[in-house]
């Protein structure tokens, strides 16, 4: 190490001993920029404090549930102490939001995970359901209580009319008074039974009642059925009363108040802890940020200095990128020619494909139109011997005194002739020959039409031109790669638009040859549609059910030079071609295909191009 020290070139070897290679230096780099900024994240993250507003809102609703269960126990409270002869009942409304109250902080536990809540609230939730399901049970008893009371009222009166009705007709009087004033006492001790519900008070209650039982034994009938119905209200209380008393003395005993307040006290105090944690780790994020400003600091003044020696970087290239300009321009115009070259060789290519079909295509009819005439050429002998003997036999019947048997030996020759015909259907088959010689011709004449429509040597390069009729012309000229396939068209009432003829024809011409060469089996399909786009626009879809084109060449089949096809089968030309016809008309062409499914191509050109198609074409 000394010596290293003592040599100037030492610092230099020793850094380059301890620090890796640029390329291995990329990756650590980058895998401590991801480590700083993940720490970064961390901190943050940490830093963030409590959320008050979530907070105020749960402790808000632990606040309601505790004003919730002081009005139960304060109604309690009251109902308990001014009596059942008081108003003061358990309303049924009371406590009614607290389902929901609790309903929300099932919900905040759950959108924002707190120990204290997962761990208080269900204890919470268990001791506010029992608390509602006694106060529930607590104001059906009393509610019992005070209707009993309530008739036994009722029945004070009613013992008396019926003690005054039977004064008249029954002879033992005195009983009637005792019977009165036992259900007096019977009431009167029942009310402080109520008040003071005692074991001493209630037999007090029980001798009275069984008492009045006895004392009822062959009163009049109406009054013995009064004295029964009070003697069943008097046992409903008795029943009620020690149920409500009991639901009272648990309900004085709920722990909800109780879990209310540990469950506030334990949030509150998870709170301050995550506070304090977050007041920690704000000191922690203060600290690295300055770190990382000095780190950055650092890096920008590294940064100025590569500036610098990059700048004298480029000014060496400039000069390079100058020399290699001119050299990549002359490259590009050998490669424009050599383009004009490939294109004219495509066009070459194409133009031998459809003279290929064309000769195919005209050489049908012309042997129609070949055996035709030579069969009516072979039936012209036996037509001329026919007419010949015709005018013979005619010249023997014009003379005035003709030689009968000569007259009847040229009949004879005649109609044998004419039998003969007759039976080889000669006449027959000469309209046949002759019809089939004429369909030959209207052939070739279609085949010359549509030549002549598809190139368009009639007409100026831009015209107004009807795409249904570019579609029909350039079927004609593929007849012989869709011999074998299924067409089928729908051409829609489409307005002719403004174009180049020529142009868009070739563009069908590709289209089409390519849809046929697709279909591998020989036997498929193609299927062409017209229609109106838009107002300003039309479509031409050209669909076949083909091999389709795999997903990993679809964006590459519009570029110049690329094909699947074999070599010397294509230039890889044709769609690039078209591409650019329909693009210098101003539309636009897409694709969509499946593989084993098929292949749609879509061309939307507008009605009128822009204004550039004229130099373009």
């Amino acid at each position: 190490m000394e010596n290293e020290l003592r040599n100037p070139s030492a610092p230099a070897a020793l850094w380059q001993r301890l620090v890796p290679p640029r390329r291995a230096r990329l990756p650590l780099m980058a895998l401590l920029a991801v480590g700083l900024v993940a720490l970064l994240g961390f901190l943050y993250i940490k830093s963030q404090g409590v959320d008050y507003r979530r907070q105020g809102e749960i402790l808000g609703y632990l606040r309601e549930l505790r004003e919730i269960d002081g009005r139960w126990d304060f109604e309690v409270l009251r109902a308990r102490t001014e009596g059942h002869a008081g108003k003061a009942k358990i309303a049924e409304d009371r406590g009614a939001r607290a389902p929901e109250i609790l309903k929300r902080l099932q919900q905040a536990a759950a959108e924002s995970p707190s120990e204290a809540l997962s761990r208080e609230l269900p204890a919470l939730l268990q001791a506010f359901g029992q608390k509602a399901e006694l106060l529930q049970r607590y104001r059906a008893a009393q509610l019992t209580v005070t209707e009993a009371l309530g008739r036994l009222v009722e029945f004070d009166s009613e013992i008396a009319g019926l003690v005054r009705g039977a004064w008249a007709g029954f002879p033992q009087r005195d009983r009637l008074v005792a019977v009165e004033s036992t259900s007096a006492l019977l009431f009167a001790h029942l009310m402080r039974y109520t008040a003071d519900p005692s074991d001493a008070q209630r037999k007090t209650v029980e001798t009275f009642a069984a008492d009045l039982r006895k004392s009822s034994e062959g009163l009049p009938p109406a009054l013995r059925d009064g004295l029964a119905r009070l003697d069943s209200t008097v046992q409903q209380v008795l029943d009620a009363k020690p149920v409500e008393d009991g639901l009272f003395l648990k309900i004085s005993i709920s722990s909800a108040g109780p879990r209310i307040n540990t469950l506030t006290d334990a949030f509150t105090r998870e709170a301050a802890d995550i506070e304090s944690d977050s007041e920690r780790y704000r000191i922690y994020l203060i600290a690295y940020a300055g770190a990382l400003l000095v780190l950055i600091g650092w890096l920008l003044s590294k940064l100025a200095v590569s500036y610098r020696l990059l700048n004298e970087a480029n000014r060496v290239l400039e000069s390079r990128v100058e020399e290699r300009t001119r050299a990549l321009s002359d490259a590009l115009h050998q490669l424009k020619e050599s383009e004009a070259q490939l294109i004219q060789t495509e066009k070459m290519s194409s133009l031998g494909q459809m003279v290929a079909g064309i000769a195919h295509e005209i050489n049908t009819p012309l042997a129609y139109v070949k055996n035709s005439l030579g069969s009516v050429a072979g039936k012209l002998p036996e037509v001329k011997q026919l007419v010949v003997e015709t005018n013979k036999l005619l010249r023997l019947m014009e003379d005035p005194s003709p030689n009968p048997e000569r007259l009847q030996a040229k009949y004879s020759a005649v109609r044998g002739l004419v039998n003969h015909f007759a039976e080889q259907q000669a006449l027959a088959e000469l309209g046949q020959l002759a019809n089939d010689g004429l369909y030959g011709i209207e052939q070739i004449s279609e085949i010359v039409l549509n030549l002549k429509n598809f190139s368009r040597l009639d007409r100026s390069k831009v015209s107004s031109f009807n795409l249904n009729e570019g579609i029909e012309s350039a079927l004609v000229l593929a007849k012989h790669e869709l011999k074998h396939l299924k067409v089928t068209k729908h051409l829609g009432d489409i307005p002719a638009i403004t174009c180049s003829p020529s142009q868009l024809n070739q563009v069908f011409l590709n289209l089409i040859n390519n849809a046929a060469q697709a279909i591998e089996s020989g036997s498929g399909e193609i299927t062409l549609t017209t229609r109106t786009e838009d107002a300003g626009h039309v479509a031409v879809e050209i669909a076949d059910n083909g091999k389709g084109i795999p997903p990993e060449i679809m964006s590459k089949i519009f570029d110049p030079f690329f094909t699947t096809k074999a070599v010397g089968k294509g230039t890889g030309l044709g769609l690039s071609i078209s591409y650019k016809i329909v693009e210098q008309h101003g539309g636009r062409i897409s694709v969509d295909s499946t593989v084993g499914r098929g292949t749609r191509f879509t061309i939307v050109l507008p009605l009128v191009p822009p204004a550039t198609l004229d130099d373009a074409a």
